[in-house]
């Protein structure tokens, strides 16, 4: 079943790179009490992933810094390793945008928004989506039709949404 806007985000954790290697994330506690953004890409490296998603993200960063969203928060079906290095390659760590790995694809497969596209040589991924979470309840959910096309679910557009 696909989340929908009012539904408490499941429990899940995630992984990213720290200090000392890859460390978990319970998305619980990521955003109990906290005011989040989460967009999530079918993979890093990615055409449409690279060249539009996460800058769309980079770009408005500050402003949603400015309507009181705690964290910035992009989730794709990788390790964390690989998202680490797409984090510094993109800019996006530099931004202050977290990148966060859902290498087993619970948190994705959970919220129901795993997709397959083998022409592509993408299975078990992610659909294309944004949305704003309060104290882990979903408020704006933003989902791609096209995995190949970021329009609703970029940066620009969730800003204007909230």
């Amino acid at each position: 079943m696909t989340i929908s806007v009012g539904d408490v985000l499941p429990g899940a954790t995630l992984v990213r790179m720290g200090a000392e290697g890859p460390e978990a994330v319970d998305v619980d506690v990521l955003t109990r009490g906290r005011k989040v953004v989460i967009f999530a890409v079918p993979g890093a490296f990615t055409g449409t992933c690279t060249t539009a998603h996460v800058p769309s993200f980079i770009r408005t960063k500050p402003a949603f810094d400015a309507k009181g969203v705690d964290e910035v928060i992009c989730v794709s079906v990788n390790d964390p390793f690989v998202m680490g290095a797409w984090g510094e390659q993109t800019g996006a760590n530099d931004a202050g945008i977290t990148m966060l790995g859902d290498p087993q694809s619970a948190f994705t497969g959970a919220v129901g928004m795993a997709f397959d596209a083998p022409p592509a040589g993408l299975i078990g991924r992610s659909k294309r989506y944004a949305m704003l979470v309060e104290d882990g309840v979903v408020k704006v959910l933003h989902v791609e039709a096209n995995p190949g096309v970021c329009e609703m679910s970029a940066g620009e557009a969730l800003l204007e949404a909230i």
